[in-house]
């Protein structure tokens, strides 16, 4: 019989600086060799249990404790965070913050180097554990020039030396793109089995973190464990739903035609989940109407034409040619480092091109400062923090106009039609540091809204976001185009908001574009997945399974998602 290797009983924890509890009555035993996805919405209290399992509570920040957790065998009162670093390594979800040395080589031996090890030994542990994660060849690379799945691994590495029995990766999936998300399952997956390591996945992603097996899923909602069960279990029951998590895809086409999932159906995995008897009812469910999105009528507001650009000697974007319409809604996707960020921050100005032009309504852009740029093309950051510079709320949304004198009448005036849009109007005299992730999201949209701006870019608006904030911010973007024919650029990863949300994509591969067109047929087509280093959805895969063309199947789950959605908000 497998031991136990972590103990909550009756646990809690409070934050020093809060009167409520964070965690209430924490019962869970977690046993050697497992492997257990810690599922739940925002601010249900995952990554605080992963927190109080790897020392960073209390030992960094401070908190107190009720109850007992036990880390193999000992009460982690008893343990420092050191001690407790040598039994669970943990891979943060912000690689960076995670690097101490200026190479691959130096930040995995960083620890080694603490703990006095023979230089001999150490660089054997070094080239070991760089090797467990295929990473030996980079030792002399600088961790900062890696690519996203790249520092991961060397995270990864970094932990892997000290044959720590316990692995915690606190959202791994967040900063990659498809496929180095699906890359970085597998390689933990390969690492649990080969190196008998018991690993901990704290993510919202289900399905994507469901590529490969699960032995337990924990979900967590309001501080409490609600299920601790199988992933067979809770894709059969109804939890994810009540608790505004995101089922699989195939899961949700099974539901729309009618069919229930049981727990025997193995509802786990798109490649085994029983389909016989279900065909028919799969067939009639994708051949009923739904009513299409009518396409906007084209009116160019920005082309780019022969674009090329380089950082130093290093090409980034090569021979680029777009157009961007008036009402448009497009997705631009690609992996990390194909040059989408790069093409965005030339549409706005920041940087300019070394060949080619770009025009804004017909007017060529070289001629044009950044801030007049700026009134035409907004620019929205993944992370508000990183847009936000004054105090209250009004004062940030109305900045960019006081900058511009702009009289006050009209200040006023533009300040309540964006406060009223973006649903802050109750909100207008708040301070920033009051607003949760995702009202500070709306708040920088609002300062760029007040603008006016004909187009705006989004870099992965939902990044970070659980599946109800997810809705809510895509659902009021979707708003502002329908309502104010605002054109919207979207930068992002994630599939499903590419096919939900927009119509056209746009897809960058080593800085060049290798597809542009109806969003469904690109990224249907295998060939430009395989280029981009995307992964097709898993609706692809049921549609194949059942003989159905994927890009028609895919097409159809959409518009009859759309027809649900505005049934259930009438």
């Amino acid at each position: 019989m497998k031991k136990p290797v972590i103990e909550f009983r009756d646990f809690g924890m409070r934050y020093a600086s809060q009167q409520k509890p964070t965690l209430y009555d924490i019962n869970l035993t977690i046993y050697e060799g497992e492997k257990v996805l810690i599922l739940g919405p925002s601010g249900s209290g995952k990554s605080t249990l992963g927190s109080c399992l790897n020392g960073l509570l209390p030992f960094s920040v401070k908190a107190e404790f009720t109850g007992s957790l036990k880390v193999m065998g000992d009460e982690t009162r008893s343990l420092d965070i050191h001690k407790l670093s040598n039994r669970v390594g943990t891979v943060m979800q912000d690689s960076d913050c995670q690097f101490a040395g200026l190479t691959v080589g130096e930040d995995v031996a960083f620890s080694l180097e603490n703990d006095c090890v023979p230089r001999p030994v150490m660089l054997e542990k070094v080239r070991r554990a760089l090797g467990i994660v295929g990473m030996e060849r980079f030792t002399a690379h600088t961790p900062f020039s890696l690519s996203g799945g790249q520092k991961q691994k060397v995270s990864l590495a970094g932990v892997m030396h000290n044959d720590v029995g316990i692995l915690l990766f606190d959202e791994p999936l967040a900063a990659l793109d498809p496929q180095a998300g699906l890359q970085a399952i597998e390689l933990i997956d390969r690492i649990h089995r080969e190196q008998q390591k018991t690993v901990i996945i704290i993510e919202h992603r289900l399905e994507d973190v469901l590529h490969r097996p699960v032995d337990r899923v924990i979900l967590l909602d309001g501080g409490r464990i609600v299920a601790d069960t199988t992933p067979a279990k809770i894709l059969s029951s109804p939890l994810l739903q009540e608790h505004g998590i995101r089922e699989p895809l195939y899961v949700t086409a099974l539901k729309y035609a009618g069919c229930e999932i049981a727990e025997e159906d193995h509802p786990e995995s798109v490649e085994e989940i029983r389909l016989e008897g279900r065909e028919e009812a799969l067939r009639g469910w994708f051949a009923s109407e739904t009513p299409h999105r009518a396409q906007p009528a084209p009116g160019e507001l920005v082309r780019v034409e022969d674009v090329s650009f380089s950082y130093d000697d290093n090409k980034v974007l090569s021979h680029v040619d777009l157009t961007v319409s008036a009402r448009e809604r497009i997705a631009l996707v690609g992996k990390n480092g194909a040059g989408k960020t790069t093409l965005a921050n030339l549409l706005i100005g920041v940087i300019r091109p070394d060949e080619g032009r770009v025009l804004i309504e017909g007017e060529d852009y070289g001629v044009l400062s950044i801030k007049e740029i700026g009134e035409r093309i907004g620019y929205v950051m993944q992370n508000p923090n990183q847009m936000l510079v004054k105090d209250m709320i009004r004062d940030e949304i109305t900045l960019a106009l006081k900058l511009r004198r702009v009289d006050q009448k009209t200040i006023d005036e533009k300040l309540e039609l964006v406060l009223g849009l973006c649903g802050l109007s109750k909100m207008r005299s708040w301070p920033v540091s009051a607003l949760s992730y995702g009202q500070r999201k709306r708040v920088t949209i609002a300062s760029i809204l007040v603008m006016q701006p004909k187009i705006m870019i989004f870099d992965e608006p939902t990044a970070g976001q659980d599946y109800f904030h997810y809705r809510e911010i895509m659902d009021f973007l979707d708003r502002l185009n329908r309502e104010m024919g605002l054109t919207i650029l979207f930068i992002t990863h994630d599939m499903h908001l590419a096919i939900e949300y927009t119509d056209r994509a746009v897809v960058m591969a080593d800085g060049e574009k290798i597809g542009d067109g109806d969003v469904f047929r690109m990224l249907s087509d295998p060939d430009i997945l395989r280029r981009a280093s995307l992964k097709e959805t898993s609706l692809c895969k049921l549609a194949r399974r059942l003989g159905i063309e994927p890009e028609a199947f895919v097409r159809h789950f959409i518009e009859y998602e759309r027809m649900v959605r505005r049934h259930d908000e009438q």
